[in-house]
């Protein structure tokens, strides 16, 4: 397969150097220092196309595509869900305020969270439009934060946010890696089909406005076949409940990328959207039910692709058969490999048609052995000094990225055709001390 297919849809190799979005990526190191990351607005944009499309072909009823802030939130890629008119899902109050910044409308973030504090559901009940609640003790937490509309004192209030809740199925999906997975019955995550029963009655005796059911069953998986149980169990719950007119259903998102060229082609979204589809619709039909606000939640496969991470190499060594390319990062700007294994693939900036002539792995700078980012990938001939690109790396590693051995998180450029911005500055030293308090 070719390794350029892994990249965003506007990289192109012009007088023998990688460019996306028509600009130099040697030229950007060159400015903007590396490492940094870049994400490239046509292929956040044709993703969020493919979804919608996908929608509108097989499903009739009401439909809706939230992005999963988890995979990468800063406050442009909140501007950017907005004119798509994409919701905003929210892990806590930090995510919240960036939506918010971002321009994000309160009916357009959804707040979700396996233990939100008080903090987190106080900010939910201030500004989401939904509440995605994960267990009975939330709900309780949720029904005494919410303000006493008989209250004597007339300070306005916005409307209490929808609540729907999070099914654990006890099913999971087909992953590389146990870490990714969340539908199982030992899953932290949600509640079981008897606690959703509790809490629904809790929600009719305290009035509380429930109109939703929420599962996720995995992240970054390619058979949708095991959703269907899945969306059968919802739909039973649904029932049950007595949901009539207007009300929603999520079966979160998680629909993967290829990370390495041995996993091409790329997860077809429209089979994914389709087997969602279809079974809602015939689900719905066989319980009675009026078809509800179908909502996905791709984070992943919006984000992954169109995000390139370059680096700067410092060193080469070799030891034996073993090259090691020594880059300025690593794990603390991309853990997925650390944390479970993840593959990656990569280019050199310049020569990217090279013959690859030596088998590598490439590693950060950081103390510790698991600081590797890609193993055993065939290269060009790669040289200290040499620039290097890895695909792929727009979701789950600038979010997770941490300052470890005092690193500090790399500039992030956000790219269209004619135009470079600067979306998140790199921090500096001077960031890592203002935090500080001395004895």
């Amino acid at each position: 397969m070719n390794r350029l297919d892994l990249f965003p849809d506007t990289t192109k190799i012009n007088n023998d150097s990688l460019t996306i979005a028509g600009h130099s990526l040697a030229a950007l190191a060159d400015t903007y220092g590396t490492p940094f990351y870049l994400y490239d607005r046509a292929t956040l944009d044709n993703s969020t196309a493919g979804y919608k499309t996908a929608l509108a072909s097989h499903y009739p009823g009401p439909a809706s595509v939230t992005y999963a802030g988890k995979a990468f939130l800063c406050i442009a890629i909140a501007q950017w869900t907005q004119p798509h008119a994409l919701y905003v899902d929210c892990t806590g109050e930090g995510e919240i305020a960036i939506a918010m910044a971002g321009g994000a409308p309160r009916e357009h973030i959804l707040a979700h969270g396996v233990n939100k504090s008080i903090a987190d559901l106080n900010s939910a009940i201030q500004h989401a439009g939904t509440i995605v609640v994960d267990n009975i003790f939330e709900l309780n937490r949720v029904k005494e934060l919410i303000p006493n509309p008989q209250s004597p004192i007339s300070i306005p209030q916005p409307p209490i946010p929808n609540l729907w809740l999070r099914l654990l199925p006890g099913v999971t999906v087909a992953t590389h890696h146990t870490h990714t997975q969340t539908g199982q019955h030992e899953s932290k995550f949600g509640m079981t089909r008897e606690e959703i029963l509790e809490a629904a009655q809790f929600c009719k005796d305290h009035n509380l406005p429930l109109n939703g059911i929420h599962f996720h069953q995995g992240s970054n998986f390619r058979d949708a076949s095991p959703l269907k149980s899945a969306i059968e169990l919802g739909l039973d719950l649904a029932k049950e409940i007595g949901f009539e007119q207007d009300w929603h259903f999520s079966p979160g998102g998680g629909w993967g990328v290829a990370y390495h060229e041995d996993e091409l082609p790329q997860p077809d979204v429209n089979e994914y959207v389709r087997v969602i589809a279809e079974n809602v619709i015939a689900g719905c039909q066989a319980h009675g039910l009026p078809l509800p606000h179908l909502h996905l939640e791709p984070g992943r496969s919006l984000a992954a692709r169109a995000g390139v991470a370059v680096y700067r190499v410092g060193a080469v060594k070799r030891r034996g058969d073993k090259v090691w390319i020594l880059t300025d990062g690593g794990m603390t700007d991309n853990p997925r490999h650390a944390m479970y294994g993840a593959r990656y693939s990569c280019l050199p900036v310049s020569g990217p048609g090279g013959e690859r002539s030596e088998v590598v792995s490439i590693a950060g700078p950081y103390c510790e052995s698991g600081d590797v980012v890609i193993e055993d990938l065939p290269m060009p001939k790669i040289l200290a000094g040499d620039l290097i690109a890895i695909p792929v790396s727009g979701a789950y590693q600038l979010s997770m990225a941490s300052n470890y051995n005092g690193a500090r998180k790399p500039a992030v450029l956000w790219l269209e055709d004619g135009a470079v911005k600067l979306i998140q500055r790199r921090e500096t030293v001077d960031d890592l001390l203002r935090r500080d308090e001395g004895l």
